[in-house]
C-alpha cells in the first residue's frame, strides 16, 4: 500500500479509487500555492477533507492557520481510534484507495478571540487600518473618510492605537477639534464621528474589543515547525466567533494581508511556506464593498509568490466571487442538491469550472455523490488543470470529531505561546497621552482663571475707590429737615445714579457672570452702607 505523503515526490494523496476505479488523486505540493476550493452541501464530508489536507500540510513541514467553526478540528491534537466501527470503516476505504492507515496526532495550537478556547489572538487598530476597521463597523463611504482622518492625525501626532479606547479617546478629540481639521484634511463631522463610536460600542459588546490590544499576534508564532519538523496547525475556536460574522470575516481578511506584507518573495517553492483555510467563505464576501472584494483578489493572484496556500471552504461555489474563483486551480466538489431552478443553475455551472472527463458527466456525478466522496481536479505539471475524477477522500490519521475540555487545556498549557499572549499588555498610547493633555489643560485653564479673578478684583477695587473720591468731588449738599421727600429722593437718586451708571459699565467690561455677580457684592454693601 502507497504512503499518504510521498516527500520524494512532493506529492499527497488526497483520495482514490471512486466509482470509476481511478488512481489515487494526488496534490502536488509545487502547485498547492495556486490555491483550492472545497465545496458541497452541509453533511458531504467538507470538514473531513480540510482535515485530510491539513493533516498532509503538517506532515510534509508545512505550517497551517484555520478556523474551527464547530470544535471539530480539534481532533487533530489526537491520533486516531484503531478499535470500534470507525476504524473498521477507515480501514476499508484505506485499502480500497490503496494507502497506509497509520494514526497519528499533530502538533496543534488553539487560539481564541475571547481567550477561553484557546490562546487570545489580538492585533492593534493601527494594524488593522482604516479600510477593514470601517468594513467591521459597516461605515459609509462619509465615516469612513473621518476614520482615515483620524488615523492620519495619530501618525502625524505620535498617538498609538494599541486598542479600542486608544480609537474611541482619538475620535472624540477629532470631533472636539473638528473644525480645525475640517480646514486641512476636508470636512469632519461630528455627526459622523458620533456614527462611528456608536458602531465601536456595540462591536465592544458584542466583545469585539478583546480583537484590539497587546501583545498583538507575531506572524512568525504561526509560521512554525515543531522538533520533528511537522508543520503547526493553528486552530482559532470559531463557534462563538461566527456569532459576529462581521468580526470573523475581518479578522481573518486582516491576518491574509499581514502575511500579504509581511513575508518576503519566494517565487514558487517546493511546497508552501503556510496553508491557509478560509471556513465559510461566503461570510468573506457577504455585502463587502468592491473595494474589498478587490483587494481579496489581488492578495489571492500575488500572495503565491510569497508561498501561501489558500482554500476557501464553502457550500457552493458560487458563494465565491468570479475573479476570486478564478485563482484557485486545485478543487474538491462533494455533492451538492439541486432542488430549485436555481440550484439547478449553480450546479450546472460548478461543473463547467472542471475539465471534462469522457467517463461520465460531471453534473450528474456532483448530485449522485455520497458522503466522503467527491470530483476533484488537481494541477498537473506545468500548472495544467487535471482531469476531473471521482474521489473517496481518504480517511484521517487523527481523532475525527472533538477532544474533552481538560484535552484542549493540557494542549494549551504546554504551548509555549501560553506566556507570551495569556497576559494582557496595556502600554502608554494615545488614551494615555490625550487623557493628560486633557488634564493639563483643565489644570492650566483653572489657574488662568484664578489669576484673572484677581486681576479682576484689584480692578474693581480701584476703579470703586476712583468712583467714591468722584461722588465726594460733587460735593452734594446735606439735605436740610425742611427739604421735602421729592428733593430728599431727587438727592439720593442722582447720587445713587452715578454709582449704579458705574457699576453697569464696569460689568460690562469685565464681561462675565462671576465679575457681575462680584460689582453686585460691592455695590450691594455700598447701598446697605447708606
Amino acid at each position: 500500500m502507497a504512503e499518504a505523503l510521498d516527500l520524494a515526490a512532493g506529492t499527497v494523496i488526497v483520495g482514490g479509487g471512486g466509482a470509476n476505479h481511478a488512481e489515487p488523486q494526488h496534490l502536488l505540493l509545487k502547485y498547492a500555492n495556486r490555491h483550492g476550493l472545497i465545496a458541497g452541501a452541509t453533511g458531504t464530508g467538507k470538514t473531513v477533507t480540510l482535515q485530510v489536507l491539513a493533516e498532509s500540510f503538517s506532515a510534509a513541514g508545512v505550517p497551517v492557520f484555520l478556523a474551527d467553526v464547530k470544535g471539530d478540528l480539534a481532533g487533530l491534537a489526537k491520533p486516531g481510534s484503531e478499535t470500534g466501527k470507525l476504524h473498521d470503516a477507515f480501514a476499508q476505504r484505506a485499502e480500497q484507495i490503496g494507502v497506509t492507515l497509520r494514526y497519528d496526532q499533530f502538533p496543534v495550537t488553539f487560539w481564541d478571540i475571547w481567550g477561553e478556547q484557546g490562546h487570545p489572538v489580538r492585533t492593534t487598530p493601527a494594524e488593522m487600518g482604516p479600510l477593514l476597521l470601517s468594513r467591521l463597523l459597516g461605515l459609509t463611504d462619509v465615516q469612513e473618510g473621518v476614520m482615515n482622518i483620524a488615523f492620519r492625525v495619530a501618525d502625524e501626532q505620535g498617538l498609538a492605537l494599541y486598542d479600542l479606547k486608544d480609537l474611541q479617546a482619538m475620535l472624540r478629540w477629532v470631533g472636539e477639534n473638528s473644525s480645525e481639521l475640517s480646514l486641512r484634511y476636508g470636512n469632519v463631522s461630528t455627526a459622523s464621528v458620533g456614527a462611528i463610536q456608536r458602531a465601536l460600542l456595540v462591536l465592544e459588546n458584542e466583545g469585539g474589543d478583546r480583537l484590539f490590544g497587546e501583545p498583538a499576534l507575531d506572524l512568525a508564532d504561526i509560521i512554525r515547525l515543531d522538533a520533528s519538523g511537522k508543520g503547526v496547525i493553528n486552530i482559532i475556536a470559531a463557534e462563538r466567533l461566527m456569532n459576529a460574522p462581521r468580526l470573523y470575516a475581518t479578522f481573518l481578511l486582516w491576518l491574509l494581508s499581514e502575511l500579504f506584507e509581511q513575508l518576503p518573495e519566494v517565487g514558487d517553492p517546493d511546497k508552501p511556506k503556510v496553508a491557509f483555510f478560509f471556513d465559510e467563505a461566503h461570510l468573506l464576501f457577504n455585502d463587502a464593498p468592491r473595494a474589498l472584494i478587490a483587494k481579496v483578489e489581488q492578495v489571492a493572484r500575488l500572495i503565491r509568490s510569497k508561498g501561501v496556500s489558500i482554500w476557501f471552504i464553502t457550500q457552493n461555489p458560487a458563494d465565491v466571487p468570479e475573479a476570486v474563483l478564478g485563482q484557485l486551480g486545485n478543487r474538491v466538489q462533494h455533492a451538492l442538491r439541486a432542488f430549485t431552478a436555481k440550484d439547478q443553475r449553480a450546479l450546472r455551472q460548478a461543473a463547467e469550472n472542471y475539465r471534462a472527463n469522457p467517463d461520465f458527466d460531471t453534473a450528474t456525478a456532483i448530485t449522485e455523490l455520497a458522503t466522503g466522496e467527491a470530483v476533484t481536479s488537481f494541477l498537473e505539471l506545468k500548472g495544467v488543470p487535471g482531469v476531473v475524477q471521482r474521489t473517496l477522500v481518504r480517511p484521517p490519521f487523527s481523532q475525527l470529531g472533538p477532544i474533552t475540555p481538560a484535552e484542549r487545556s493540557a494542549v494549551m498549557a504546554a504551548s509555549p505561546m501560553a506566556l507570551k499572549y495569556d497576559k494582557v499588555i496595556d502600554r502608554e498610547s494615545a488614551h494615555e497621552i490625550l487623557t493628560a493633555r486633557a488634564e493639563q489643560a483643565a489644570q492650566q485653564s483653572a489657574a488662568a482663571g484664578a489669576e484673572g479673578q484677581d486681576d479682576d478684583l484689584w480692578k474693581m477695587d480701584r476703579e470703586f475707590t476712583r468712583a467714591r473720591r468722584y461722588d465726594a468731588n460733587l460735593q452734594i449738599p446735606a439735605p436740610k429737615q425742611q427739604t421735602s421727600r421729592a428733593g430728599s429722593r431727587s438727592s439720593a437718586s442722582r447720587s445713587d445714579s452715578v454709582v449704579d451708571a458705574f457699576g453697569k459699565s464696569l460689568a460690562r467690561q469685565l464681561g462675565t457672570k462671576t465679575g457681575q455677580a462680584l460689582v453686585r457684592g460691592v455695590l450691594g454693601s455700598l447701598f446697605r452702607g447708606r
